[in-house]
């Protein structure tokens, strides 16, 4: 693999020429061409939807040889035609193969990624969160609409019916005055230890992992799936499992109140480690509240136990109203009239498919579902209960400047620092 430090050198200042360019409209028929950027879990599983929806990988991107080897032989068993396997993410910018990038790296690689491919003419698929901070998700959706991109969060509930229609529901006054939203994940997660630092794997370049978080040794916790666990990579368990709940809850939020008032203005809350006693910097058990003036939206985890509360379901999004509630989840929703215990109206799951829409919207160049707007809004209110956990205090937002006010400790965690070798890409 050629020198990192040209790559960065290049990402950086020799992708102008990719300036304004803009795809046209594509066929009904025509394949869309997909690299993928990171081949584990949700990577693997967005790409063969992908493929299951017409498209065709043509590339796959990971620093990790082993990870390639694989998934390079699935993706050709599920489309018949072998993607072509690169570890160097400029590849993927310089092939005119690529009409779209899948992007499902450790979140502290989303920004770098979202933003050369947006300037190299490529549409995007983004997993989420977004972002690592709210100015980077700005500066993303902000270059998506510079360069004319079709950008996609994968917050994938949005392309659910149910979860529509749920919505519309509540937008509808029928639940009376709506006082309280919540969303919630109770989940069980195991020990991850204490093992010491030790030796990248021969299969990976740990340097180009890092990327722009800062240099540490190598520890097998801050690397496949555990980074999600440290600040330095992920954005807790509110970025991973409660952005999902949370988009939900916006989505109810947006139809009641437009999408222009969908930020809260107060932020409070508490959590911490009080389940397992191992490496995780991360909250497992937490609750935030997000005050909107004339209600609350409240976020609750549990890593400890998979319970159902009394809404019956282990994950899902609540909106309680005057004269009834709504609770949604994958499975469906229902609502429940006041003093009745037995739901009034129900609603089964239909389906739906975030990549379907997706690539529908890269041939017709419509917004899809979880446009990249409506995506960093969602991934805002996880940074938001970040930056209350983190100061360990309440903070009052401004929803129209983003910012914190007066609040110079808040308002420093708007952005982050990167590493001197990877800089933020100008776009």
């Amino acid at each position: 693999m050629e020198n990192r430090r040209s790559f960065v050198k290049t990402a950086i200042l020799g992708t102008t020429s990719y300036a304004g360019l803009s795809r046209t409209v594509r066929g009904a028929n025509e394949r869309v061409g997909l690299a993928l950027v990171g081949g584990r879990n949700q990577g693997r599983g967005v790409a063969l939807r992908s493929i299951k929806e017409g498209a065709e990988i043509r590339m796959l991107c990971d620093i990790d040889d082993a990870i390639s080897a694989k998934i390079a032989p699935e993706l050709e068993r599920a489309q018949g035609k072998a993607p072509v396997v690169v570890k160097d993410f400029r590849r993927v910018l310089d092939d005119k193969g690529v009409d779209a990038v899948i992007v499902a790296t450790p979140d502290h690689w989303h920004t770098h990624m979202s933003l050369l491919t947006c300037q190299a003419g490529k549409d995007l698929y983004i997993e989420k969160p977004l972002s690592q901070t709210i100015r980077e998700g700005q500066w993303i959706r902000d270059a998506g609409r510079k360069y004319n991109r079709v950008v996609q969060v994968g917050t994938q509930r949005r392309s659910f019916e149910h979860f529509q229609t749920a919505a519309d529901y509540v937008a509808s006054g029928k639940l009376g005055k709506i006082c309280l939203v919540k969303a919630w994940m109770c989940q069980v997660r195991q020990t991850i230890g204490n093992p010491p630092d030790g030796t990248p794997p021969s299969t990976v370049d740990y340097d180009v992992w890092l990327g722009p978080a800062p240099k540490r040794p190598f520890n097998p916790n801050r690397f496949h799936y555990n980074w999600r666990f440290f600040w330095d990579y992920g954005n807790t368990e509110l970025g991973n499992q409660g952005i999902h709940m949370l988009d939900v809850a916006l989505l109810g939020i947006q139809k009641m109140r437009g999408k222009e008032k969908c930020l809260p203005a107060r932020i409070s809350g508490h959590g911490g480690i009080y389940w397992l006693d191992d490496a995780k910097e991360v909250p497992d058990t937490q609750l935030i509240t997000y005050d909107y003036g004339d209600f609350l939206l409240v976020w609750e985890l549990r890593s400890f136990g998979q319970h159902h509360p009394m809404e019956g379901t282990s994950a899902g999004t609540a909106f309680y109203g005057s004269e009834g509630a709504l609770i949604v989840d994958g499975a469906g929703w229902a609502v429940y009239a006041r003093n009745d215990k037995q739901p009034v109206v129900e609603v089964k799951q239909s389906g739906g498919s975030h990549e379907r829409n997706f690539l529908e919207c890269v041939k017709s160049r419509k917004r899809p579902n979880a446009d990249i707007e409506i995506g960093r809004l969602s991934t805002t209110l996880c940074h938001l209960g970040n930056i209350c956990q983190r100061l360990g205090r309440d903070v009052r937002f401004d929803p129209e400047s983003e910012t914190f006010g007066n609040d110079q400790a808040a308002n420093a965690m708007l952005a982050k620092e990167y590493r001197s070798s990877d800089p933020l890409p100008r776009v």
